[in-house]
Parts: structure tokens; sequence; C-alpha cells
């Protein structure tokens, strides 16, 4: 899920949550923002509400302007990356000389590095959780500091365990997927439904509400309030929803139940 074009100075070694590195980035460092060119940065749907809001556009204006679709290898859904600048380094959109200019909002990829992630194959009732790795470009300088970190306080510091939460439906969704034999396709019309409950939450919020969606698939009220009022509720509830529609999961609707119902 997380991706950069360079090619790594040495093969990719399985790291656990307290593994250590060394790492840190600043401006005074010699490749600084160096990282936020010629790269792939899949966008996950808590990635989009945070920069959506950030630059106070829709969520159709969003994935308009800065985002390129994909089909994702191995599992055939629809994604989106972010949209580079047609410049000679292919930058970020977000990235000028002295830092980024969402850095509080950005994607999870960005949260992330130096470090990537891995999922392993979705097995039911398996505890897998994936594995980390160092993405260890030979331009980058950073990992000549000093300052120590391990993975766990890495992504806690950056915020990564906060989206990594927040994603974990739509990564275990892609998870799933990829598992499937080949022959297991999803109809076109299933892959709109993915597309729209992962990306486009404006258009997802009519879906629910504008539509018969409700009266078809009944919710609790305070269910229906909380998704009504809390962008980051209805993401949650769309990704459930999906997970239903596309797996016969019967755990959209044990979690939608009124509270006390069986």
């Amino acid at each position: 899920m997380i991706s950069n074009d360079a090619t790594a100075a040495i093969p990719p070694v399985r790291l656990s949550l307290k593994n250590q590195f060394k790492f840190r980035c600043h401006p005074g460092i010699s490749c600084f923002t160096r990282c936020c060119r010629g790269i792939n940065i899949m966008l996950t749907p808590y990635d989009i509400l945070r920069l959506k809001k950030r630059l106070g556009i829709s969520s159709e204006e969003f994935l308009k302007i800065y985002t390129v679709p994909q089909l994702l290898e191995k599992t055939d859904l629809p994604v989106v990356t972010l949209r580079l600048l047609d410049d000679p380094d292919n930058s970020c959109p977000f990235v000028r000389e002295d830092g980024c200019l969402v850095y509080d909002d950005r994607p999870t990829t960005c949260r992330y590095y130096p470090l990537g992630v891995a999922a392993l194959s979705h097995q039911q009732g398996s505890d897998d959780e994936g594995f980390y790795f160092l993405i260890d470009e030979p331009h980058c300088r950073g990992f000549e500091e000093e300052k120590v970190w391990s993975v766990e306080t890495w992504r806690r510091d950056q915020g990564v365990d906060v989206h990594d939460e927040l994603n974990a439906e739509w990564t275990d969704l892609l998870v799933r997927k990829r598992s499937f034999p080949k022959s297991v396709e999803l109809t076109e019309q299933s892959k709109q439904m993915f597309f729209m409950a992962s990306y486009n939450i404006d258009q997802f919020r009519r879906f629910v509400f504008e539509s018969s969606f409700l009266k078809r698939h009944p919710q609790a009220a305070e269910t229906v309030e909380r998704i009504r009022e809390d962008e980051i509720a209805l993401m949650q509830f769309g990704l459930r929803w999906l997970k239903g529609l596309l797996f016969r999961a019967d755990e959209f609707a044990r979690r939608q139940a009124p509270s006390g119902a069986p």
C-alpha cells in the first residue's frame, strides 16, 4: 500500500514494532524534501477526509484536481494516487523548498516514511498485522542522524497509529480481496460502490441520506444521528457497509444493531 519509486539500497528486512532505527529529517539536511518527488502515494479514505477539509473543498473537487485513479494490483479494486506536478522532478503538489504546505494533514504514506508497511494475506480469524521495513534510499541522509526510534515510537510520533486505526476496515477490504482467487471478480457496480464509499465521502453522504438507502438498510437512530454529524463516523460506516456488500460479512449488521440487540 505504501511505495516509493526509488530503488532501495538494501533488500527489505522485516521489522517488528520493537525494532529500532536511526533517522531524523529536518530543513538543515541536504536531501530535505527530495523524498517528496518522484513518488507513488496511494491515498487512503482518511487521507482524503483530512486533505479536502484542509483545502476547504469537496471530495469531488479534491479527487478531480489532486488524484489519479488506478486499479490496485492483484485486487482489481479502484484506488487513487496523488497527482504529481508536471515538472522535471514530478513533485508532490504540496511540497515547497521549505517543506510541506499540508504537513499537519499529510497522507499516511508520508507519515510512515522512512518506514514501509506490508500486509500479509488475509485469513479469516487470523491475527496477522503485517510487517514493517525501512525504505533505505541512497539519497536519504536522514539515516546518518543520531535520533533513535523504534517502529512503535515512530508510528506514535507521526500519528500513523491513528491513521491506521481509522483506515483498518479499508485495509482489511484490500487484503481480503487480494487473497481471493483470480477467478473471483467484482461487478462494475460493486467497484463503483467501493470507490464512492472509500473516497467520495460527499457523494456517499447523499447516497445514504437522499436515496432509499436507509429504508433498505435500516439503522439504529443513534447510528443515523452519528453518521449525519460526524464525517469520520460516516466513513467508517461506509467501510463496514462495503465489507457486508462485497464479502457478505455479518459484521456490518451486528455492529450497527441498536444497543442491546442480539
